[in-house]
């Protein structure tokens, strides 16, 4: 049974919600300001936390940073309609994925479902053992962990995904349409910025130097890539 975390102030979309996914047979919790959110993030494992950016004690950006400090639990934020400055330091913190409000009940359950669905897919094909170790990098498939000369790198979900498909076709060049299909889905309305988004938060946590990168490289007016 996957386990959700709804965050909202507004206690009526809140149970919303949770009556929808419930539904589906999915366990859901409630929490209606940032300080519970994280609380209840620390104490119990959850699939997917709904978190919405307007919210009471500590908000939502601030909420996503400090879940980033310990978890890599996806998480979907919730913004107000058309304002792309929030959609894009929600993916700056640290957010996979965002819903505009208002929002239709049954996007919400897609976004969900398919965000479970990857991950369940993606562990049934991991190989046991499975490293990757190029110079100073180490990808362990396994644990979904990285690591920069024998210290963790602690990267979202998404973060992860992007550079496990690239250090498993290194030297391959992926346009950031091709990424955005790949990792975010055919269906995900966002655009290519979100791909730049997560390659430079990428590269600021994994490359000595971002400015220079050696690991994920720009290949000039054709995408990104993998330097084995």
């Amino acid at each position: 049974m996957s386990k959700i975390l709804v965050v909202d102030d507004e206690k009526l979309i809140v149970k919303g919600i949770k009556f929808s996914l419930e539904q589906d047979g999915m366990e859901v919790d409630g929490a209606y300001d940032g300080e519970e959110a994280l609380s209840m993030i620390r104490a119990s494992k959850y699939d997917v936390i709904l978190l919405d950016l307007m919210l009471p004690k500590k908000d939502g950006m601030d909420v996503c940073r400090e879940v980033r400090e310990f978890s890599d639990v996806p998480v979907i934020m919730l913004t107000a309609k058309n304002d792309d400055m929030d959609k894009i330091l929600g993916l700056e913190y640290g957010a996979d994925d965002y819903i505009t409000k208002p929002f239709n009940i049954l996007e919400v359950k897609a976004r969900i479902k398919a965000i479970i669905r990857r991950n369940k897919i993606r562990s049934r094909h991991l190989e046991s053992g499975n490293r990757v170790t190029v110079r100073d990098l180490t990808l362990d498939r396994d644990s979904r962990r990285v690591f920069i000369s024998d210290e963790e790198v602690n990267l979202t979900t998404k973060e992860f995904d992007l550079l496990e498909l690239l250090v498993t076709n290194p030297g391959r060049v992926y346009s950031r349409e091709e990424l955005l299909s790949i990792i975010w889905g055919k269906k995900y309305p966002g655009d290519v910025r979100t791909v730049d988004v997560h390659v430079r938060r990428l590269r600021e946590k994994i490359e000595e130097n971002p400015a220079i990168p050696v690991y994920v490289c720009t290949k000039w007016a054709r995408g990104y890539y993998y330097r084995d």
